[in-house]
């Protein structure tokens, strides 16, 4: 027999989840607590189990609760992004469009292309999510949480795949650092008894910067670490120690203290989406594709995996 679950009910279960109390997701959702709580139970009814243990203080999910969340997720992600492409249309001058990307990219690449559609769209609601790491992007765009993704080049993606070109990696270094200035590209291997500005186990970035020291032959001690790309590059500079970051999310008054590297080091960048690409979001790829990166890959590149 087909079970009737409504979207209402995925998205109170969704809420409940998210808030970790059924007093504050009715709150947030302004609806009467005794309300949301029938809502809960009529799904549960419907699924023939409990979705979440109710405790003093919160709640949690059951294993059953934890293996429907990301399923209700999903349907409520994609319900929402249909009525988004129907409200839009054919029509690339009105309505939302939904970007996801990693902070590293919401910082250096994006800003440009957005405020360049912005003046050309003003009709149109940009709405960014950014993520600390590459897959934390591509599981919440396969769930169906945006139009388009910009990021490093995903593996094993079954959409659609616009290869944009290499991002350009970069060291910052502290202003009175002897190698700081010059012409030429920096020897990674130079740095190896620095202390190093380094990011949170769990950012995108540490992988990178991981990687790099290791395939120059060193681990990277830290001085400090952070979660911010902005804050990296400036702590850099402070005279804390080298970063490695992304060319493009290097402030533009620390650009001189950002030397390149010697063999240059790059990852492939493109965008995607889960499935077709909606009208907003081609239109805004095009746009996207204005912007300088490597178009080809450079000779004697380190690619970061």
């Amino acid at each position: 027999m087909l079970t009737v679950v409504t979207l209402r009910q995925l998205g109170y279960f969704l809420a409940i989840v998210e808030e970790g109390s059924i007093t504050r997701a009715a709150q947030r959702l302004h609806v009467a607590q005794p309300s949301l709580s029938q809502q809960l139970r009529e799904l549960e009814r419907s699924l023939g189990g409990a979705l979440v243990e109710r405790l003093p203080r919160t709640v949690r999910l059951t294993p059953l609760g934890r293996l429907f969340e990301p399923q209700a997720r999903a349907v409520v992600l994609a319900a929402e992004r249909a009525e988004r492409v129907a409200t839009a249309g054919l029509n690339s001058e009105t309505g939302d469009l939904e970007l996801a990307t990693v902070r590293s990219i919401a910082v250096g690449i994006l800003p440009a292309s957005i405020t360049r559609w912005r003046r050309a769209r003003p009709g149109v609601t940009v709405r960014l999510h950014e993520f600390g790491h590459r897959s934390l992007l591509e599981d919440r765009v396969r769930d169906g949480l945006a139009d388009l993704a910009v990021g490093p080049s995903p593996a094993r993606w079954h959409g659609p795949v616009v290869p944009l070109g290499w991002e350009e990696f970069v060291v910052v270094l502290p202003h009175d650092d002897p190698l700081s200035h010059g012409p030429a590209p920096l020897r990674l291997e130079t740095l190896h008894d620095r202390d190093w500005v380094l990011f949170e186990p769990r950012h995108g970035l540490s992988d990178v910067v991981t990687f790099a020291c290791a395939a120059a032959g060193f681990v990277p001690h830290p001085a400090i670490q952070t979660a911010q790309v902005e804050g990296a590059a400036r702590l850099a500079a402070a005279g804390l120690g080298p970063a490695l970051l992304p060319k493009d999310a290097v402030p533009p008054d620390l650009q001189d203290v950002a030397r390149p590297l010697d063999p240059p080091l790059g990852r492939e960048l493109a965008a995607y989406a889960r499935h077709t690409l909606t009208p907003l979001a081609d239109a805004y790829l095009e746009v996207l594709r204005e912007d300088a990166y490597w178009s080809e890959r450079p000779d004697r590149l380190v690619v970061v995996p």
